[in-house]
């Protein structure tokens, strides 16, 4: 079986061919990063806009250099939310554009299964297994028991990690996107000089909350003003640090919460642009060595934003005999839980 995937949730306009071997056959991307950059952020009608530019030029590179044609593809699948509705909308239309007019299967995704199935994809693991999923809009914990059932188990009830990431290299004055540009900095800071709390510490279940480490970064800053070099290192570094302290707290409860409905489970994955952090990656390793469980994180070109997670979905879906209606329509908002 192959499927065709598209992703347009947010600023990546993605599309991929992948087949039931867990294979990306093709695969091509197009990045808004450059002129997001001067706004410090997306800007959901010029990200639309750009999906509308890309969209078919994407599309088409994928089947540029390959002997696979249109007629060859089992399934169309497409990013149906959540995200930004101007791009979800530019995706879906042209998926269904395609599945109807040549008379193929059309399948609307839910962007976090697609991140969620993503481990399943490079590393063929098998249900259920926990799921740490961490982006720039979600920070969940998720028992993945079927491609589509899903029980949350422990949420952020604030700010999403990524997020947190951005707006925090955002105070320190650093590029867009901030996630990497502040890990980048970290590398070179002291993770002891600054001591920032971590949020829900000892409290029961695992739900995460970055608001008020965000706080205690930005009254930090503001008492050190103007910051030098070495402060704004140090503050990277201190606020990844404690970061991982909480995912290390958080993630054990989680643990426990899984392991109790699932005694025979032994799988930790992550997937979301977050997991490729590699601070993360190292606390993520230690827990799972701990616990006696095995680490999944796909390759980081994965764990961003990508079409081949949204075809791989297409194929778990229709290998349950899945596909959806025309009348389909956009959702900025779509729960994991009661998926249909």
């Amino acid at each position: 079986m192959i499927v065709l995937g598209i992703e347009t949730s947010c600023d990546e306009t993605a599309a991929a061919l992948v087949n039931s071997e867990h294979k990306i056959l093709s695969e091509s991307i197009h990045s808004q990063i450059d002129i997001h950059q001067k706004y410090l952020g997306v800007v959901p009608e010029i990200a639309a806009r750009s999906h509308v530019e890309y969209c078919d030029k994407i599309i088409l590179d994928v089947f540029e250099n390959i002997e696979i044609k249109i007629k060859d593809v089992d399934a169309i699948a497409a990013t149906a939310g959540p995200g930004l509705i101007g791009g979800l909308l530019v995706g879906l239309t042209t998926a269904k554009a395609i599945a109807m007019s040549t008379n193929k299967p059309f399948i609307a995704i839910n962007h976090l299964v697609g991140h969620a199935l993503t481990p399943r994809l490079t590393d063929k693991i098998k249900f259920p297994y926990l799921l740490l999923l961490i982006s720039g809009g979600h920070s969940m914990f998720l028992s993945v028991e079927g491609p589509n059932k899903y029980k949350v188990i422990g949420n952020t009830i604030d700010d999403a990690l990524g997020e947190a990431f951005d707006k925090t290299a955002r105070l320190l004055g650093l590029g867009y996107p901030g996630g990497s540009e502040l890990e980048k900095l970290a590398i070179l800071g002291d993770k002891e000089r600054f001591h920032f709390p971590e949020p829900l510490k000892g409290q029961k279940g695992c739900n995460f909350s970055f608001s008020g480490l965000k706080t205690s970064v930005r009254q930090t800053a503001e008492k050190l003003s103007p910051l030098s070099g070495q402060d704004k290192a140090d503050i990277a570094a201190s606020f990844q640090f404690t970061v991982c302290k909480i995912i290390y707290g958080r993630l054990s409860e989680a643990i426990k919460i899984f392991s109790n409905k699932n005694p025979n489970s032994k799988t930790l994955a992550a997937a979301g642009g977050v997991a490729s952090n590699l601070a993360i990656n190292n606390i993520l390793k230690i827990i799972a060595t701990e616990q006696g469980f095995e680490l999944v994180v796909p390759p980081p070109r994965l764990c961003t934003d990508n079409g081949a997670m949204i075809a791989w979905a297409g194929i778990e879906y229709r290998l349950l005999g899945i596909e959806h209606d025309y009348d389909f329509d956009a959702r900025a908002r779509w729960s994991l839980e009661g998926l249909q």
